[in-house]
Parts: structure tokens; sequence; C-alpha cells
């Protein structure tokens, strides 16, 4: 963009009056960071003066949230309905009819598949094609709501569990750093108390021996499934209704962690080597995006964004189109009589 045939830089140099103005926000902006974050603690004068209502877990739930748990809570009544209706025409080792159809419909939506409930019929082997397929959908999706939430609060509780120890600020650098590598932490640690949970049972209630219930759990969890070992009795499928969801999700967001923190960890790697490498004349002739000559503070963090794969060319390019069509006067900088022009055209 020219004005009076002179091109202007990307981003003109801000005046004196306005570089104090940033370094004050600067300031502020470092002092806010440095305060306790009394959102995520509160001080025992706050406790004392007003106690908040009691509300349930489903009501402080995210609406996201809220709708995976409706979802689940319709898919798994429905399927109990229906195959409670066409029990006769599953064959296999049977308790309860309404239990054998829960259970069958969550054996069925995790595809751990025992097969000690089977299809006997064409209608309830159509039937179970079309659970399978819709409570695999659902399942992917819960995995990807419901266990962030058991793992934000976790997070929540560290924080506050710590606060007096170390200071929150400090913490909560750590958690944001490192947030994939809790995650996975947590998750695991789940994952080894719904491990042990199953072959306790297992091994008390079902009356397994220990590796047959170290089989049995690993071969459910896994959604494997032989069923040569499986849950037989009436208490034991009332677990495994709550256990087999749980655990297969469960197990679903750990590698699901372990893939992101893979992720992540090559980014930090390349973001190291972008860093660290000595900048050649090549590197500012490809920063210097208005071709001025010079490379400013913003063309060069632009240009360190790109090399680090945070933003790309279309991002830089629709930004500028935006840019452009907000700088009315073509003068290079965006200012109040700019915006009110661009919003009444």
């Amino acid at each position: 963009m020219t004005n009076n045939n002179v091109k202007e830089p990307l981003l003109s140099s801000l005046n004196e009056t306005q570089k104090a103005k940033r370094l004050l926000n600067k300031r502020r902006l470092h002092r806010s960071r440095s305060a306790p974050n009394t959102d995520l603690v509160p001080s025992e004068t706050q406790c004392k003066e007003s106690t908040p209502p009691t509300t349930s877990i489903f009501q402080n739930l995210h609406p996201n949230h809220k709708r995976v748990a409706i979802y689940l809570a319709v898919y798994l009544c429905v399927g109990a309905l229906i195959f409670f209706l066409v029990r006769d025409q599953i064959k296999g080792t049977k308790t309860d009819g309404v239990l054998d159809a829960l259970y069958f419909t969550i054996v069925t939506m995790t595809t751990v598949g025992y097969g000690d409930l089977v299809p006997d019929s064409h209608l309830t082997k159509l039937l179970a094609c079309a659970f399978v397929f819709s409570g695999m959908a659902l399942i992917g999706l819960t995995v990807s709501k419901a266990a962030d939430y058991l793992v934000e609060k976790q997070e929540l509780l560290l924080v506050k569990a710590m606060h007096q120890k170390v200071g929150s600020t400090r913490i909560l650098r750590e958690l944001e750093t490192n947030k994939t590598r809790y995650k996975l932490f947590v998750v695991f640690f789940l994952l080894l108390v719904l491990f042990t949970a199953g072959i306790v049972f297992l091994v008390t209630v079902e009356k397994l021996d220990v590796i047959d219930a170290f089989y049995c759990v690993c071969s459910t969890i896994t959604t494997l499934g032989y069923g040569d070992k499986s849950f037989s009795t009436q208490a034991g499928r009332i677990f495994a209704v709550f256990w087999i969801l749980t655990g297969t999700i469960t197990l679903a967001q750990f590698f699901l962690y372990v893939a992101e923190l893979n992720t992540e960890i090559r980014q930090k790697e390349l973001v190291k080597w972008v860093l660290t490498r000595k900048v050649t004349n090549l590197d500012l002739e490809a920063a210097d995006l208005d071709e001025d000559g010079t490379v400013g503070a913003a063309e060069f963090v632009i240009y360190k964004l790109k090399e680090m794969g945070k933003i790309s060319q279309e991002d830089i390019s629709l930004v500028m189109q935006e840019f452009e069509q907000l700088d009315v006067d073509d003068s290079g900088t965006l200012s109040t009589s700019d915006i009110t022009l661009a919003q009444s055209s």
C-alpha cells in the first residue's frame, strides 16, 4: 500500500507517546501475570463471606459435555429398551432381562463383543449392526469431551492443593507448558485404577484366578473381547455396565494423549531449531514482507512464526486482506476513522 507514491512499512513505528503507553501496558500485564489467580484459589475471607449454592456435577458441566452426556444416556436407554423387547431373539448366558439388554448394548457400542450374548435372528443382527456403528461414533465424541472434563478437574485440584507451597502462578505456568504431559499422567493413573478394580472384582465376584482376571481385563479394555472369559453373574454385569464404558474410553483417551504428546515434542524441537539457528541474508529477504529493504519487529515475528509452523502463508494473506479492507484511507495504519468508514461502507 502506498501514500503519495511512497511505500510505507507493513507496520509503521510508534511515536514516543505510544511506546510509553505500550511499556506501561507491558508492566501492567507482567504484574497481573505474577499476581495470584483469585478465580482459581479463593481466599479464606471470600469462602467465609459467601458460600456458593450446592449444584450437581451435571449443572456445572460445559454445554458440550452436557450434550454428550445426553446423547450417551439416550443411546443407552434406547438400546436397552430395544434389546429388552427382542430379548427372546438373543441367545447366550442370561441373568436379568433389563440388565442383560443394557449390558449387551454397552458390549456392542464399545466393540468388546464377548459372545456370551449374541443376536439370534435377522432383526437382532441388523439392530446390532446399527448400534455398533452409532456406538463407535458416540464413543469417539465421548473420548474427546468427557475425559477432558475429568483431566481439567484434576488440574484444578492440583493448583488448589499446591498453591500455598509453591505459588499459583508458577504452577499455572508449568501446567500450561506441560499440559498434555500432565493429562497423560492423570489418564494413565485412572487407567491403572480401572485395571486394578477390574482384576479385583473378577477375582472376588466372578471367581476367576488372577491370570484369567488380568487376561479378561486386557481383552475387555482393548475391545479384543475373545469371549472365553467375561462377566456372567448379575453383580458382574452391573459392574461391567459402568466399568467397560469407562475403561474403553479411558484407554482411547490415553493413546490419544500419547500421540498428542509426541506431536507436541516434535513441534517444540522445531521451535528450538528455528530460534537457535543463525539468521542469514536470505532470511531477511524472506521476512521483508513490504520489500522496503528493512525488517521490522512485526515482520520478523511473522516470519519466525511461519517457520515454526504456527501460521501459514494463507493465514497471513487472509489477515492482510482484512487489513487492507479496513485501511480505507490507504495510509498503512488503522485508526478509528478507518474502522468507522469501513463499517459504514
